[in-house]
């Protein structure tokens, strides 16, 4: 299993984080320039002009009249104005924004002006000069000082927060079906046949399981039919191979007295010793057959009714012609395919007519073959294309085939891309269909 840190999820979760945080930083900065910093110089900028319109008025109020104003002054606007020397020696404490603060007042004044405090204590004091008077203004920062908008400050951080989440539960949604194909194909690496995986989900990731689940069947039948496939070699062979060395040890060890006898017995047992040999011979290409099947041919133009008419020539069919059909497909592929379709009628038909017929439209070739036979069981129609599948309970060679030639035209045809159907005519017997996409 691979380290979570070096997982999709873990990779994909933490770009999509990165993603959002610098996107959400840019937002940020952006709010921050447009937003707070004119705001901040704005409110800086009435700080100032109140300030100095608050000190134009003191010095052209009346004596008497000033102590009332400053009062004024101090309850609506948090500002005291005073001739006095209050002790503000330190330098202000450091606040948001006071930079603008300090920058606007200067331009009001003309001069610059730098921002004090007396030890200990939170106001901030300027000296400014006006109409002859030395006055000092002070204020409290924390009343004129920009406050941060914190609705916007929430709105970014909750919507990070909602954005992540939702990224995780997207990305989970993803990595999760496929760490469960990944476990599945170790599970067919091994040889076992896993639990279907759920085809549900997003449209692709419900046709990956969909086809995952197709090919973890076909590797799992593969694995079966090679089973069988040694199954049978060892079945099927072994009794030729057992007959012919027991004509050997009695050609070997016949009796002396029976020399004029030999000569004839001898040429028997040689007989059926040379049809085991071609017994076995006929087992053995079968089984070449099946195994080249996986292998998909390259495919050619040619004429379908051209190849028709040859199979049907070759397996003594009589064949009515059709008109030219091209088709692009596995020439070889084909042939054996529809004579594999005819041996079979003919073999399992009963002796009855064979019948070979060719469909051709724009979008699909139809190859068909029929007999008048018995036909096959509804329960055993799919049965029939495994290898070794006999509809009768003998595999002598003497009541059929291999039992590969309908397991070779199965193969044959999904790997190069066709389809092949068997059904049961209502007037009795078997139609096979092999359809080619043209």
């Amino acid at each position: 299993m691979k380290p979570i840190a070096g997982s999709l999820f873990a990779r994909t979760a933490l770009t999509l984080a990165l993603a959002f945080i610098v996107f959400q930083a840019a937002a940020f900065w952006v709010v921050y320039r447009t937003l707070i910093v004119p705001v901040a110089e704005r409110s800086a900028d009435d700080l100032a002009g109140l300030i100095v319109l608050s000190a134009q008025t003191w010095v052209e109020l009346p004596p008497e009249t000033r102590a009332a104003f400053e009062r004024e002054l101090a309850r609506r606007h948090g500002l005291r104005l005073t001739t006095v020397d209050v002790g503000a020696t330190a330098d202000a404490p450091r606040f948001a924004f006071r930079a603008q603060i300090e920058a606007a007042l200067s331009r009001r004044t003309g001069e610059a002006i730098g921002l004090r405090s007396v030890p200990g204590a939170h106001a901030a004091w300027l000296d400014i000069p006006v109409g002859g008077h030395a006055l000092r203004v002070g204020f409290f920062p924390d009343r004129y000082a920009v406050k941060l908008p914190l609705a916007a400050i929430a709105v970014v951080v909750v919507g990070t927060f909602l954005s992540l989440l939702t990224a995780l539960l997207l990305v989970r949604r993803i990595t999760v079906p496929l760490a469960r194909a990944a476990s599945a194909a170790s599970q067919v690496g091994a040889g076992e046949l896993p639990e279907p995986l759920p085809e549900t989900g997003p449209a692709e990731l419900a046709e990956l399981a969909r086809r995952f689940n197709k090919m973890a069947a076909e590797v799992r039948d593969l694995l079966d039919n090679r089973t069988t496939l040694l199954a049978g070699i060892s079945h099927d062979l072994r009794t030729p191979m057992t007959r012919l060395q027991l004509n050997l040890e009695m050609l070997r060890d016949a009796p002396s007295a029976a020399r004029i006898d030999r000569a004839n017995s001898n040429d028997a047992r040689i007989d059926r010793a040379v049809a085991d040999l071609a017994d076995m011979n006929k087992l053995i290409t079968g089984y070449l057959e099946l195994a080249r099947t996986t292998q998909a041919e390259t495919k050619v133009r040619f004429d379908l009714a051209s190849l028709l008419e040859e199979v049907a020539a070759d397996t003594g069919l009589p064949w009515p012609g059709a008109a030219p059909c091209t088709i692009e497909a596995g020439r070889l592929a084909m042939r054996q395919i529809v004579a594999n379709l005819i041996q079979n009628a003919q073999r399992y038909g009963g002796g009855t007519p064979v019948e070979l017929a060719l469909e051709c439209t724009d979008k699909l070739a139809r190859v068909i073959v029929r007999d008048t036979g018995p036909g096959i069981p509804d329960d055993q129609m799919e049965k029939v294309f495994r290898p070794f599948y006999r509809l009768e309970a003998s595999r002598a060679q003497a009541t059929g085939g291999t039992g590969l030639g309908l397991a070779i035209v199965r193969q044959l045809a999904e790997s190069n891309g066709l389809k092949v159907v068997l059904t049961n005519r209502a007037v009795g017997g078997l139609e096979a269909v092999l359809e080619i996409q043209r």
